[in-house]
């Protein structure tokens, strides 16, 4: 049994221990991150990794254990975890920072409502996901009403593109409440970015290959788009420009594999000598890594032939298509390329058709050589064409909100990024 006077010291030696702990929790950090799927918790890390302090919260808390476990064993990142949205309010240093990764619609509101309980007048929300640009002028418009800036921000990437470098788009106030919100921001957000070889020399800013330096220039993925909803919007069209990528990429392979009778092996090197050139990208660099990859579970032949001719899509490139038809901007390639998607969705109405419903069997004679060149040239024009009708759309979106895009970065940032 306890003695009172050993009682007494061992609930004091407890209350220093908890105050030790609460110390510890209670750090000031440099910005929040709230939402733990894998995005949130990439890019939680991303952000450790550059030497800012973060603290994390989740709806649920196992994902706030793993994120913080995490940060422990890539290098002890400075990262803590909070138990409530109160306390993950609390260790964040005045002006608040906080990013937000949840679903988006009705959980983004849910998160905003529970965040702005706590917080003040000049702090910051960051919504990092795929929203409907409305929204975004809505929930601005709603928290100016308590002094609290708002940034609705595309992120591009991925899972592995949060963690390593992603693609950023934030649209929000330059100037408010007397600071500078997105100023507030981008020393996180510059530093966290991708980075890529923007093909200047980095003394004399001539390309490459005229100066002949080995030193070249890094350009960061991110710039500020303009007022809020203008980054949900050129992230929205970015996404609808991949998926005509994605599309344009697949007509070509389908091309090369049953015109030209291509292995998967031939399929790969070719993609992988036009990554040396023109077509030089991430998907282009992927396709030839994918055609390359042989299936691991059986054994036999190739990934590719085991994947389901069948997808789905998010939502994006929808949007996308509905916009360019309200703003009256052609955008036959984006579009076609949803029609396309959808259609293949419809892989057993797809079965039922091709029992009677034929194609052609017949092919013209043309040189290898010659179809394969040819396809080099189309694929180059069809990205040319579906980055212009992108970009194209942007510039009326633009207008007719007045956002002032500047449409050199906006392509830069496209192009330096996944094309």
């Amino acid at each position: 049994m306890y003695t009172s006077q050993s009682y007494f010291c061992a609930h004091f030696v407890k209350q220093k221990i908890q105050q030790k702990g609460s110390q510890k929790v209670s750090m000031s950090c440099d910005v929040g991150l709230y939402g733990l799927a894998v995005m949130g918790q990439n890019f939680a890390l991303n952000m450790a990794s550059h030497g800012f302090k973060v603290c994390v919260g989740n709806r649920s808390h196992p994902k706030v254990d793993l994120t913080v476990n995490r940060a422990e064993r890539e290098g002890n990142l400075p990262l803590i975890g909070s138990s409530s949205v109160e306390e993950f309010v609390s260790n964040l240093s005045k002006p608040r920072k906080v990013i937000i990764l949840v679903q988006a619609g009705k959980p983004v509101d849910a998160t905003i409502a529970a965040l702005s309980e706590y917080m003040e007048e000049g702090d910051l929300i960051i919504d990092g996901g795929n929203e409907w640009f409305h929204n975004s002028i809505r929930r601005a418009e709603e928290l100016a009403s308590k002094g609290i800036n708002f940034i609705g921000m595309g992120i591009s990437g991925g899972e592995e593109g949060a963690r390593n470098g992603p693609s950023l788009m934030p649209g929000g106030p330059k100037e408010s409440y007397e600071r500078h919100a997105y100023d507030m921001i981008a020393p996180i957000l510059i530093k966290c970015a991708a980075q890529v070889d923007d093909g200047a020399c980095y003394h004399c800013t001539n390309p490459h290959q005229v100066c002949g330096s080995s030193e070249r220039r890094r350009m960061r993925c991110v710039g500020y788009c303009g007022p809020v909803g203008s980054g949900n919007y050129i992230k929205m069209v970015h996404n609808g420009i991949e998926y005509g990528d994605m599309q344009l990429i697949g007509e070509v392979y389908d091309v090369l594999k049953n015109i030209v009778g291509m292995s998967n092996l031939d399929l790969a090197k070719q993609f992988a000598k036009w990554n040396e050139g023109e077509l030089s990208s991430y998907l282009i660099e992927i396709t030839a890594k994918i055609l390359a990859k042989k299936d691991d579970l059986t054994g036999e032949g190739y990934v590719v032939d085991y994947i389901l001719d069948k997808t789905g899509s998010k939502g994006t490139g929808r949007w996308t298509v509905q916009e360019a038809a309200e703003q009256s901007v052609a955008c036959p390639t984006l579009a076609a390329a949803l029609d396309c998607r959808y259609i293949s969705a419809r892989k057993e109405e797809r079965l039922r058709i091709a029992e009677f419903l034929k194609g052609p069997t017949d092919f013209p004679n043309v040189a290898k050589d010659q179809i394969i060149e040819d396809l080099e040239a189309s694929l180059y024009s069809a990205k040319v064409c579906s980055y212009a009708q992108g970009l194209a759309l942007i510039k009326a979106a633009s207008d007719a909100n007045g956002w002032g895009v500047n449409l050199s970065e906006c392509a830069k940032e496209q192009v330096r990024f996944h094309v």
